[in-house]
């Protein structure tokens, strides 16, 4: 089986070339001006990646840019093999003129990003059944145990993850959005956040995440990368 790199050495090996490790996959987009130009900016990195295309690599097609994410799909994780895929994607995008880049900083509507949403229950097993069938949901490649993360089959919503709780929490949500944002781009959505009348709940797993929550209690995670490693 070829070898995860850690979260570190993937965030280093392609930050130069505007990707961003999320949740282990790999994320850029490329800024296009018309649907015209963004099918042929998808067609270079397919050719790029060659026999590899359709084991690794998916592509979220608009009028104004084009969303490029690697991950080895049949393991749901990020292998060597997808930095190298980065490299060869960002060359072939630069051929055109064009760039890969987060979308941080730039005047973007927002970075890339990927979207969890979490479920607190006492009894994961007895409620993931629910979940699956009602969203039409899978397993998550490489695994189906009894309290696992589901995921869209077709990779358009988010995954669903289960969060155990210890004691029923009446009168608290029990359903909260992780928004999982390129490290450096992590900051600024915080304040943007308390700004827009939000308050900070716990940054005592930060940088891992930050719980936050609007006025009502509402709560939302923003996650990153960092600080998960043991």
């Amino acid at each position: 089986m070829e070898q995860t790199p850690t979260r570190q050495a993937a965030s280093d090996a392609v930050g130069g070339q505007g990707w961003r490790y999320l949740l282990g996959a790999l994320r850029t987009s490329v800024p296009v001006a018309s649907l015209g130009q963004a099918a042929e900016v998808v067609a270079r990195p397919v050719a790029a990646c060659g026999d590899d295309a359709d084991g690794h690599l998916r592509a979220d097609v608009r009028s104004d840019r084009v969303v490029l994410t690697l991950q080895a799909l049949d393991r749901a994780a990020l292998t060597a093999r997808d930095l190298d895929l980065a490299h060869r994607i960002s060359a072939t995008v630069r051929d055109l003129g064009l760039r890969t880049e987060p979308e941080i900083g730039t005047g973007a509507p927002r970075s890339v990003q990927l979207l969890e949403i979490a479920i607190d229950a006492l009894d994961i097993a007895a409620v993931r059944p629910f979940w699956r069938a009602v969203l039409g949901y899978t397993d998550e490649a490489g695994t189906g145990g009894p309290t696992d993360p589901i995921v869209d089959p077709v990779g358009q919503g988010p995954t669903i993850w289960f969060q155990r709780m210890d004691r029923p929490r009446p009168q608290r949500n029990r359903i909260h959005f992780d928004i999982c944002v390129p490290h450096d781009e992590a900051a600024g959505r915080i304040e943007a956040a308390l700004t827009a009348g939000g308050r900070l709940v716990s940054a005592a797993d930060a940088p891992a995440f930050w719980v936050l929550a609007d006025i009502e209690g509402n709560e939302a995670c923003v996650t990153t990368w960092q600080g998960r490693d043991d």
